[in-house]
C-alpha cells in the first residue's frame, strides 16, 4: 500500500514518472480521447456512488486529496446515493459544467450501459471505480479481484471449520458485477473444496437491515451456524455484530461455539472488531488507492495516454475484460489478527 501523506512536489513528480510507464507497454500520446487535445488540466467530474457504507465514505475522504496531489482539476463531486436514476443525471449535470472526463462507481452495473454509450459517443472517457459495468466502452476499469474476495473467503472459513459445518453468506446486490463475482466465487470454491460445509445464501442488495434480519432468522433455524461471510463490512459489520450480541452468539476465538467471520471492505471499524476478537479477518480493499489510481487514470485519458495489459510498476496487473476494455486490479491482501496492525493497511492510516 502507499504511504496516504506525501508531499505535493513528490507526488507530481512520480506521477510523471508513472505516467510514462504504468502498464507493461503502454502505446503512444496522441489526442485525448475526451477531444481536449491532451489539456491535462481539463475538468475532472466524479460522482460518489453512495454516503451509506463507512467504506464508501473513507473512499470520499481520499478523492479530494489525492485530486490536489495529482493536479487533477476536478469538479465539485456529486453524489448518486445508489441509484442509477441520480447517476445518469448526475453525469448530465457534470457534462453540462464542462465535465471531460468522468469516474464513477455505478452500483447497478447492467443499467449503466446507455449512459456509457452517450458518454462514448460525445469522446468523455470514462473510469469505473470498484465495479466495471456489464456493457458498454470505458477508458480503465479501477478495481480488485473481486472473484480473489469469494476465494479468500470460502478456504478462510473452510479452514477453520474444518471442512463442516454450515455458513450464513451475505451476498452483495447480484444486479451488481461485484455482487456476483464474490458469491459465484465463494460458491464454486465451497462445492470443490468443502463439499460437506452448508452454505445459506442470503441475497442483501448490499443493505444491512435484510443482513440483520436473515441471520436472524438462520440462527433461529440453525443455532449451530459456525461462519459467516460478509461481502461488505462497510454495511453489514454494525448489524451482524449487533444481532450476534442480542443472541449470545458473539463468543471468542477459544470458545467451541465461536462463529468465525470473513468480511470485505479493509475499514478500521472491522480492523478494531478484529482485535477485539469479535470477527476474524476481512479483505482490504483499498479504498486509497482506488481514488488515486482512478484520478490518476482519468488525467492519463485527458493526455492521450493509452495502456496495454500486463504487470504495472504499483503492485498491480492490467487485464482484459471484454467489451474492449482494461481492468487494473489492485492488490487486496487479507487482513487477520497476525496482521491488522500493519501501518501500510489504509485502515491504519485513514484519519490520521
Amino acid at each position: 500500500m502507499v504511504p496516504v501523506r506525501r508531499s505535493v512536489k513528490t507526488v507530481a513528480v512520480a506521477a510523471t514518472v508513472v505516467l510514462a510507464a504504468a502498464a507493461c507497454g503502454e502505446s503512444s500520446t496522441g489526442s485525448a480521447p475526451g477531444g481536449t487535445a491532451g489539456d491535462p488540466n481539463a475538468k475532472v467530474g466524479v460522482d460518489f456512488p453512495r454516503a451509506d457504507s463507512d467504506f464508501w465514505n473513507s473512499y470520499i475522504k481520499y478523492v479530494p486529496q489525492f485530486a490536489k496531489e495529482l493536479n487533477v482539476n476536478m469538479m465539485d463531486p456529486t453524489n448518486s446515493q445508489n441509484k442509477v436514476e441520480n447517476l445518469v443525471a448526475n453525469v448530465q449535470s457534470l457534462q453540462g459544467q464542462g465535465a471531460k472526463a468522468i469516474v464513477m462507481a455505478p452500483q447497478d452495473t447492467g443499467a449503466i450501459a446507455t449512459t456509457l454509450q452517450r458518454l462514448e459517443q460525445q469522446k468523455i472517457p470514462v473510469v469505473t471505480v470498484d465495479t466495471r459495468p456489464d456493457n458498454g466502452k470505458v477508458y480503465m476499469v479501477v478495481r480488485a479481484d473481486n472473484k480473489a474476495y469469494g476465494e479468500k473467503a470460502c478456504k478462510f472459513l473452510g479452514d477453520k471449520l474444518g471442512g463442516k459445518g454450515k455458513v450464513v453468506e451475505f451476498q452483495g446486490a447480484l444486479s451488481s458485477v461485484n455482487g456476483r463475482d464474490r458469491s459465484e466465487a465463494f460458491a464454486a470454491c465451497m462445492k470443490q473444496n468443502y463439499p460437506d460445509i452448508t452454505v445459506f445464501e442470503e441475497p442483501t442488495d448490499w443493505e444491512g437491515s435484510k443482513a440483520s434480519s436473515a441471520l436472524q432468522t438462520r440462527l433461529n433455524q440453525h443455532p449451530d451456524i459456525k461462519g459467516i461471510y460478509m461481502q461488505a463490512g462497510g454495511v453489514f459489520l454494525a448489524p451482524t455484530l449487533q444481532v450476534l450480541r442480542s443472541t449470545n452468539h458473539l463468543l471468542p476465538a477459544s470458545d467451541p461455539n465461536h462463529i468465525f467471520i470473513v468480511s470485505n471492505d479493509g475499514i478500521p471499524q472491522e480492523f478494531e472488531s478484529i482485535r477485539k476478537g469479535e470477527i476474524d479477518a476481512t479483505v482490504s480493499q483499498p479504498a486509497d488507492l482506488y481514488a488515486k489510481w482512478a484520478l490518476f487514470y482519468a488525467k492519463a485519458a485527458l493526455e492521450g495516454k493509452t495502456f496495454k495489459p500486463g504487470p504495472t510498476d504499483h503492485g498491480s496487473t492490467i487485464v482484459e475484460v471484454g467489451n474492449g476494455n482494461l481492468e487494473d486490479q489492485l492488490p487486496a491482501p487479507l487482513v487477520t489478527k497476525d496482521n491488522v496492525d500493519d501501518k501500510a493497511l489504509w485502515g491504519n492510516q485513514i484519519g490520521q
